[in-house]
């Protein structure tokens, strides 16, 4: 399909830094209005200044956060035509994170797509077109040593844009999941040596990852893989998912090596 983007209403959490203020760069240059959303209302405006955008400050995790959010956009867009949801967070740690971390990751990472999705569906059903954008990462698809939150709330994120797409693609729904790995933003810096062991190499910066998008979407594909090599590792998964456990336990014990680990 090509898709023009020209006048379009465009929303993205956690635009103002990383892929957030990729893409928000690249809709923007497609002709796009665009709503940059962002906890760091400083980094906001400041993309938005550079793109001609909007700034909105404030949490999109909470109910009343993303209700604001989507309220503030659609006074400034009048119609949201793109939701990006792409703010996340990856605190580091097992089974013995806090009760609140996983709470918190867990209201980021998935509970802000349904909640965004609750007050986009309807206007969207009642045209018959919307599009859903979820930044998932290649940790929905596999999993992430280091971070048991992050691999099981990603694999969620992406479990709710596979029902959104099933449930309603024949009503006009686009959807569609992008799952770079490494990728050059401050997420990757937190992850340390560890971070760097397992996808600095093939690590790419935001920009690449919103080119990829753009190729997805002009081939309509509900998979973003920034990393090709992404869709074979996704395969062997399935197909031999003891021998792909075994490979992962190999990086794992080399992450233990490390020091300081």
């Amino acid at each position: 399909m090509t898709a023009s983007f020209t006048g379009s209403g465009v929303v993205i959490t956690g635009g103002g830094a990383g892929i957030g203020a990729a893409l928000a760069r690249r809709f923007a240059a497609e002709g796009a209005k665009v709503v940059v959303g962002d906890l760091n209302g400083d980094a906001a405006a400041e993309v938005a200044r550079e793109i001609g955008g909007t700034a909105v400050a404030g949490d999109a995790a909470s109910e009343a956060g993303v209700a604001s959010l989507i309220e503030a956009a659609r006074e400034t867009l009048g119609e949201i035509d793109v939701f990006c949801a792409n703010a996340g967070i990856a605190p580091m740690g097992g089974v013995d994170a806090p009760e609140e971390d996983w709470a918190r990751i867990w209201d980021v990472n998935v509970m802000a797509h349904v909640r965004a999705s609750r007050l986009l569906l309807p206007p969207w059903l009642e045209r018959g077109r919307g599009h859903f954008i979820s930044t998932v990462s290649a940790a929905g698809l596999l999993t992430t040593l280091g971070s048991a939150s992050y691999s099981v709330t990603k694999h969620g994120a992406l479990a709710f844009a596979e029902w959104l797409s099933a449930t309603y693609r024949h009503r006009g729904l686009t959807v569609q999941a992008i799952c770079p790995q490494g990728v050059r933003t401050a997420m990757l810096e937190s992850t340390g040596a560890a971070g760097e062991l397992l996808m600095g190499a093939s690590a790419i910066q935001p920009e690449q990852v919103a080119d990829a998008l753009f190729e997805a979407i002009e081939a309509g594909r509900f998979l973003v893989l920034p990393h090709p090599e992404v869709a074979d590792y996704y395969a062997a998964r399935a197909a031999q998912p003891d021998r792909w456990l075994d490979k992962m336990n190999k990086l794992q014990r080399k992450v233990e090596q490390l020091p300081g680990e």
